[in-house]
C-alpha cells in the first residue's frame, strides 16, 4: 500500500479554485469583502466536513519558519528538534511549533488522502470531494528525506528553507490546504479568523477531564474528583476567553472567561493528573492532559503569554471590585422617562446585524417601543424580534423565573409567545427554585445589547406600565389621528385606529385570520370580577384599610365615575402634531398597579382595569446607552449568565441553545450604528452577582461600592432618585441589624453620623441629624415625591407618579444608573442580580456651582437639569434659573417651595393619603370623612390646582407613624425572612 501511494501520480489531482499567489493588504476593501461574518460562530461544522470555511477568501498564508530549538537527552533517545513556524493570514498572526516527524505524519496523511479520493466510496463527504477535484499541474512538494540526526548544525538553515518551501508551495493549492489534517497541522479552525474574535491565539487538539464547575450540582456526584470521563477537543485561546469545541460536530462544548481569578498551573501535584495542565477562574477548574511534561509546559506558556499580551485587563481586580474595567472616551447617553429610551432600543435594533441581547425582570412580548401608534405594528417588540430574526440576526433573551405565588408577571407566557415566531429567538428562564434552592432572590437586571456594540443599561424593563413622557398623563381613553404638517395644516390626512381595531397579524402572515378584540366599551361591564383586587393579595396599606372597614376610601380615584365625556386635547408628540382622544396605552399597558395586579397576561390587549372610572399611575424612570468597549463589557456579563445557566438547566444543554462568544475589545471601536445624542465619558460597568446568578466563585458588589464611594467623595451636592417601595430611605425594620448595606451609613456621614432608613426612629438619618442638628437639618436634605392630576370622564382625579429610578448624581460630574434600589436585595451582591453604570465625565461646559464658577460635566449636568425641568415644571419655562442647584435661592426658594406648595395643594383638594396628618388608624377614620373640595367645589378645586407647578411634592414623614405594618403573625408575609422586604 505504501509503495502505491509512493507511486502516485501527483499531477493528477486539486480542488476547484485557483491558487492562491498574491499580496492583500488587511486595510485592502477586498480584504473587509472576504472577511468570515461573526454569525459564522452559529455554523460550526464537524471538522472532517468538505465545505467549511477556514480561511479567508482570496487571501493568501505565509509561513515562516523562524527557529530551531534542539533538546538533547542523556538517554539514547535521538535528540529533537523543535521548529517555530511564524504564519501569516490577512490581519491575523500566529506561530506554532512543530517538530520534523509532525512534518512527516502530516505529509504520509496528505498522500493516503490523495489516494482515497480516487476511490469512489459511496459517502455524502467522500461524494463532494470527488466532485470537486479538477487536474492539478504541478507536483505535491516533497520533504526532505534524510534524518534530523545526520544534519549537522550548520544545516540547520537550509533545512528550515527546506521546510518553509514545502510549506509555501502546498498552503497554495487549494485541495491540499482545506484539508482537516492541513488546518491541525497549522493549529486553526473555524472560528481562527473572525474578525470581531480579536488576534488569533493557540488552538489544538487536547483531552479535557468533565468536572470542575464551582457551582454544586453540576459535577458528576457532587464532586470533580468523585468521577470523571476524558474527552478529545479541540481547544481556542482567544484574547478574553477559551472554549473547546467537538471536533465531530463543531459545536462550541463549553466556554471558559478571562477573569481575575485566571491561573494556569502545571503538574500532576496540581492536576492530579500525568502530563495535566490546569485552568482556574471564577467559575470552573478545568483539566487538561497532554502529551508530555514538555508539551504541558508549552501549552500553559504559550496561554499564559498570549492572555498577558492581549488580556491583561479582564486579569485586573478594577475599582470598586468590578469585573469591567475602567472605560475611557467612551459615548454615552441618559434617558429620562422610557418614551425615548424605547425609541432608540427600537431603532437600534432594526439596525441589529448579528446579535441581540435581553434580560428582564419582566418583559411583555406585546408592548409598543413608539408610540401613539401610527405604523401598525411595526414597532411592537414582538414584531420587531420576528423581523430581525427573519433577516437572520440572533435573538437571545433570559427572562427572571418568578415564584408564581408571590409575582403574576407569567415569564412562562413571554417565553412561549417569543420562541414561537421563529427559530432564531431563544429565550432561557432562570432560576429553577427546586434544583438551585433560590426562591427569595430575583435577577432584577434590565439590559438590551445590540451587536456587542451599543448597550442600554437601566431600570425600565420592556413590560407593561414602563412607557410615559414628561406629561405623566393619568388618563388615556381615546383613539389618534395624526395631522400632516404642510399646507393643509387644519385637514386630518389620516386616524389611526385605536388597538381594539389594530390587526394582530404579522404584515408576512396575511393567510392567518387576526383575532377579535371587543373594544373597551364592550368591556367595562366584565371589568369587575376580573381578577382580585391589589387589597386582598398581598400585605399593604389597602388590606390594612379593609379589615379596619376603610377600603372605600383611597386616594386612586377620589372622585368616582359620572360622566361619560373626555377631553380633547391637542399635544405634540415627536410623530408629528396629534389631535384626538389620544391613547398611548393599550390593552394591559394600561394600569394602576397599586389598585390592581396584573391579571390574564395572555390576553394582552383586553383592559383588566376600568381607564373610564379609575386613573393608570404614571411611571418616572431613568436608563442610559454605552458604546465600544463598556457595550463589549455589558454583553459579556450577559454572556456568562446565557452559559452558566446552558450548563446548569439540562434543557438548555441542546444545540439548539448555543453558547456565546464575546466579542474582543481590540474592535470594540468599530461601531456601526450610533444612539444619536451621545457623549463622550469614563464608563464603567457595574453589577451585584454570585454563584446562584452567575456561576462565579467570589460574590460581586460593585454597585455598593460605587454608591458609598460616590456619596463620601461628594463635594458639593447628591441628587438620589429612588422608588419609595424598594429602598431603606423609605422603610423601617423592627431590629437594626437586618439592614446591612452601608449607602444609608454614607448619606448620614455626609451630612452627620447616622444610618439606615429615612425617617422612622432615633437610629434614622433624620433621627440622628434632628438630635444633632434641631430643625436646621431641612438646609441639608430633603425627600420629596411626585404627584399629579387631571380631569377623568368630568370629574378631577390625582395619584401618586410611581419613582422607579435607580439614580445618583453628585457634582454635575457622576452619575450611577442601574436596576439596583437602595437595599440589601440590591446592594449586597449575593442577593438580586443587578447591572449599573457610572459615568464620569470629561466633557465640560461652564456652570455655577454654590454661586461660584464650575466646569460641570455634560453628562452629569444635561442629566440633572432634565430631572429638574421635569419634576419643577421648567420643561417649556426657561424664566427660572436651576443652573446653581446648592444656592440657597435654588434649594429654598425653588425646591422646597415648590414641593411644599403644591402638596399643600394637593391635600386642600383631594386630602391626598398618605398624609402626616395621620399617624395611626384612628386618625385615618377620622381623615377620610372630612369632605373633599374636589366633590363639594369642583370649579374652586380648578382654580386651586392652576397653581400646581410641574410634579414636585413634600414627602410625607409620619403617615402611620404610631402604627405596626409588619405582616400580622399567621399570614405569608409574616413566614418570609425580613431580609426579603430589606
Amino acid at each position: 500500500m505504501s509503495n502505491l501511494i509512493e507511486n502516485l501520480d501527483t499531477r493528477e489531482l486539486h480542488f476547484e479554485g485557483e491558487e492562491v499567489d498574491y499580496d492583500v493588504s488587511p486595510s485592502d476593501p477586498k480584504t473587509q469583502e472576504a472577511c468570515i461574518p461573526f454569525s459564522a460562530i452559529y455554523k460550526t461544522q464537524g471538522f472532517k466536513e468538505p465545505n467549511i470555511q477556514t480561511y479567508l477568501s482570496g487571501c493568501p498564508i505565509k509561513a515562516q519558519v523562524l527557529d530551531v530549538e534542539r533538546f538533547t537527552s542523556t538517554t539514547r533517545v535521538p535528540s529533537i528538534n523543535l521548529y517555530t513556524i511564524e504564519l501569516t493570514h490577512g490581519e491575523f498572526k500566529w506561530q506554532v511549533k512543530r517538530k520534523f516527524k509532525h512534518f512527516q505524519e502530516f505529509h504520509r496523511e496528505l498522500l493516503k488522502y490523495k489516494a482515497f479520493i480516487r476511490i469512489p466510496i459511496p459517502t455524502r463527504r467522500h461524494t463532494f470531494r470527488r466532485q470537486n477535484v479538477k487536474e492539478e499541474p504541478r507536483e505535491m512538494p516533497s520533504l526532505p528525506r534524510s534524518s534530523e540526526n545526520m544534519i549537522r548544525e550548520e544545516q540547520f538553515f537550509g533545512r528550515r528553507k527546506q521546510l518553509e518551501d514545502y510549506l509555501t508551495k502546498l498552503l497554495k493549492m487549494p485541495m491540499y490546504r482545506n484539508y482537516h489534517a492541513t488546518t491541525e497541522f497549522l493549529g486553526i479552525s473555524q472560528l481562527s479568523f473572525i474578525h470581531d474574535l480579536g488576534p488569533k491565539g493557540i488552538e489544538g487538539m487536547i483531552m479535557k477531564r468533565s468536572g470542575g464547575h464551582r457551582i454544586p450540582g453540576l459535577n458528576c456526584c457532587g464532586q470533580g474528583r468523585a468521577c470523571y470521563r476524558w474527552s478529545k477537543r479541540w481547544l481556542i485561546v482567544k484574547d478574553s476567553f477559551l472554549l473547546y469545541m467537538k471536533p465531530d460536530s463543531g459545536a462550541i462544548a463549553f466556554v471558559l472567561l478571562v477573569d481575575k481569578e485566571f491561573k494556569i498551573k502545571v503538574g500532576k501535584k496540581e492536576t492530579e493528573t500525568k502530563y495535566g495542565l490546569r485552568i482556574d477562574n471564577l467559575s470552573r477548574t478545568l483539566i487538561l492532559k497532554c502529551n508530555s511534561y514538555r508539551h504541558a509546559r508549552w501549552w500553559g506558556g504559550a496561554i499564559e503569554e498570549f492572555i498577558q499580551k492581549h488580556g491583561t485587563n479582564f486579569l485586573k481586580d478594577h475599582r470598586f471590585g468590578s469585573y469591567a474595567a475602567i472605560q475611557e472616551n467612551t459615548l454615552a447617553k441618559w434617558y429620562v422617562n422610557a418614551k425615548g429610551y424605547f425609541e432608540d432600543v427600537a431603532n437600534a435594533m432594526e439596525e441589529a446585524e448579528e446579535e441581540i441581547f435581553i434580560t428582564d425582570w419582566w418583559l411583555s412580548p406585546e408592548i409598543f417601543l413608539k408610540r401613539p401608534v401610527v405604523e401598525g405594528n411595526r414597532w411592537r417588540l414582538d414584531c420587531i424580534l420576528k423581523r430581525k430574526a427573519q433577516q437572520g440576526v440572533r435573538v437571545f433573551v433570559m427572562l427572571y423565573k418568578e415564584v408564581e405565588l408571590a409575582l403574576g408577571i407569567n415569564s412562562e407566557y413571554s417565553k412561549r409567545t417569543l420562541i414561537r415566531l421563529h427559530p432564531n429567538i431563544k429565550v432561557m428562564r432562570h432560576p429553577d427554585h427546586v434544583s438551585s434552592s433560590v426562591y427569595l432572590w430575583a435577577h432584577h437586571e434590565k439590559l438590551v445589547v445590540i451587536d456587542q456594540s451599543v448597550a442600554f443599561v437601566g431600570g425600565i424593563d420592556l413590560a407593561y406600565g414602563r412607557w410615559d413622557d414628561h406629561e405623566h398623563r393619568l388618563t388615556d381613553v381615546g383613539s389618534v389621528k395624526r395631522v400632516t404638517v404642510g399646507s393643509s395644516l387644519g385637514s386630518f390626512t389620516a386616524e389611526i385606529e385605536s388597538m381594539e381595531s389594530l390587526s394582530l397579524k404579522d404584515k408576512n402572515e396575511s393567510s392567518k385570520n387576526p383575532p377579535t378584540l371587543k373594544s373597551t366599551n364592550d368591556m367595562d361591564s366584565k371589568l369587575k370580577g376580573m381578577g382580585k383586587s391589589r387589597k386582598f393579595s398581598k400585605f399593604s396599606l389597602y388590606r390594612q384599610l379593609y379589615r379596619h372597614h376603610l377600603h372605600n376610601a383611597d386616594s386612586i380615584s377620589s372622585i368616582d365615575s359620572a360622566s361619560n365625556t373626555s377631553s380633547i386635547r391637542s399635544l405634540q408628540t415627536g410623530m408629528g402634531e396629534l389631535h384626538g382622544e389620544t391613547r398611548f396605552w393599550h390593552g394591559k399597558d394600561y394600569c394602576n398597579f397599586v389598585f390592581k395586579d396584573w391579571v390574564q397576561l395572555d390576553k394582552p390587549f383586553a383592559d383588566f382595569i376600568d381607564r373610564h372610572s379609575t386613573p393608570r399611575m404614571p411611571w418616572h424612570d431613568i436608563a442610559s446607552a454605552v458604546h465600544g468597549k463598556a457595550a463589549r463589557d455589558v454583553a459579556r456579563h450577559f454572556i456568562q449568565r446565557w452559559n452558566f445557566t446552558k450548563i446548569m438547566k439540562s434543557k438548555y444543554r441542546s444545540l439548539s441553545y448555543p453558547f456565546l462568544l464575546p466579542k474582543s475589545q481590540t474592535t470594540a471601536h468599530e461601531l456601526k450604528y450610533q444612539v444619536p445624542g451621545s457623549v463622550h465619558a469614563n464608563v464603567q460597568l457595574l453589577r451585584s452577582a454570585a454563584d446562584w446568578s452567575a456561576g462565579i466563585k467570589y460574590h460581586e458588589e460593585s454597585i455598593h461600592a460605587a454608591y458609598i464611594h460616590v456619596i463620601e467623595n461628594s463635594k458639593h451636592y447628591i441628587y438620589i432618585e429612588v422608588s419609595p417601595a424598594h429602598n431603606q430611605f423609605f422603610i423601617s425594620c423592627a431590629d437594626d441589624k437586618v439592614v446591612f448595606n452601608k449607602i444609608g451609613d454614607a448619606i448620614a456621614q455626609r451630612i452627620l453620623k447616622a444610618h439606615r432608613t429615612m425617617c422612622r426612629g432615633e437610629n434614622s438619618i433624620l433621627g440622628q441629624l434632628k438630635a444633632k442638628l434641631g430643625n436646621q437639618w431641612i438646609n441639608y436634605i430633603s425627600f420629596c415625591g411626585l404627584r399629579t392630576h387631571a380631569e377623568l370622564e368630568g370629574n378631577l382625579v390625582t395619584e401618586l407618579i410611581y419613582v422607579h429610578s435607580k439614580l445618583l448624581i453628585a457634582d454635575d460630574n457622576t452619575v450611577i444608573i442601574g436596576s439596583a434600589n437602595i437595599n440589601d436585595r440590591s446592594m449586597l451582591g449575593k442577593r438580586d442580580s443587578e447591572v449599573a453604570v457610572i459615568v464620569q465625565d470629561t466633557e465640560t461646559v461652564p456652570s455655577v456651582m454654590d454661586g461660584e464658577e464650575y466646569q460641570a460635566g455634560r453628562f452629569a449636568q444635561g442629566l440633572r437639569l432634565q430631572c429638574f425641568r421635569v419634576v419643577l415644571g421648567y420643561l417649556s419655562d426657561p424664566s427660572e434659573n436651576i443652573q446653581d442647584p446648592v444656592s440657597d435661592k435654588f434649594f429654598k426658594e425653588v425646591w422646597v417651595a415648590t414641593a411644599a406648595r403644591n402638596a399643600t395643594i394637593y391635600d386642600k383638594v383631594f386630602r391626598c393619603l398618605p398624609n402626616d396628618e395621620v399617624h395611626n388608624l384612628i386618625q385615618l377614620r377620622e381623615f377620610i370623612t372630612k369632605p373633599i373640595l374636589a366633590r363639594e367645589d369642583p370649579i374652586r378645586a380648578e382654580e386651586e390646582l392652576k397653581k400646581i407647578r410641574g410634579f414636585l411634592v413634600q414627602f410625607p414623614f409620619y403617615f402611620l407613624s404610631e402604627e405596626s405594618l409588619l405582616p400580622s403573625v399567621g399570614t405569608k408575609e409574616a413566614i418570609v425572612p425580613t431580609e426579603v422586604w430589606t
